[in-house]
C-alpha cells in the first residue's frame, strides 16, 4: 500500500472491518459473490477503495483504504445498508431471503469490528518519533 498524495496532505489511512450476517445464518455461501461485487461497486460510487475481501460462511473481512474526510461509520453505514437494499433486489433473492428474515428486510446484524491498520509496526513508528530532532 502506498500514500495517497492529494493538494494538500499525504495519507495512508487502512482499517480492518468485520461485518456479521444477522443471526449468524450461514448466507455468505450463498451469496458472497454478489455481495462482494456490491461492496466494491459502493466503494468505486463513494471515494474510498476495498483492499481485499474475504468470506467466512457467516461473516466478510473487509481491509478498507479511505480519505481523511470520511469517517468510518459513513463507510459502515454505505456498506451494510446499500449492501442490504441491493441484494434484497437482484436475482430474485427476496424470494430466499424472505424465508431466512420474516419479519423484515435485513441481512447483516446491527454492530461491526473495525481496527486500525497500516503498513509499519508500532516500534517503527515509535522509532521514527525518537530519532526525529
Amino acid at each position: 500500500m502506498d500514500y495517497i498524495s492529494r493538494n494538500h496532505s499525504k495519507y495512508l489511512l487502512v482499517c480492518h472491518l468485520i461485518f456479521v450476517c444477522k443471526y449468524r445464518k450461514k448466507l455468505l455461501i450463498r451469496y458472497d459473490k454478489e455481495i462482494k461485487q456490491i461492496f466494491y461497486d459502493v466503494a468505486e460510487e463513494n471515494d474510498f477503495n476495498i483492499v481485499e475481501t474475504e468470506v467466512d460462511k457467516d461473516h466478510i473481512h473487509l481491509p478498507i483504504e479511505y480519505n481523511p474526510n470520511q469517517s468510518i461509520l459513513q463507510i459502515v453505514r454505505l456498506l451494510k445498508q446499500i449492501s442490504t437494499y441491493r441484494i434484497w433486489r437482484q436475482n430474485n433473492n427476496y424470494l430466499d431471503l424472505s424465508k431466512e428474515f420474516w419479519k423484515e428486510q435485513t441481512f447483516w446484524s446491527d454492530g461491526y469490528f473495525v481496527c486500525s491498520i497500516g503498513n509499519v509496526s508500532k516500534e517503527v513508528i515509535e522509532k521514527y518519533i525518537q530519532e526525529q530532532g
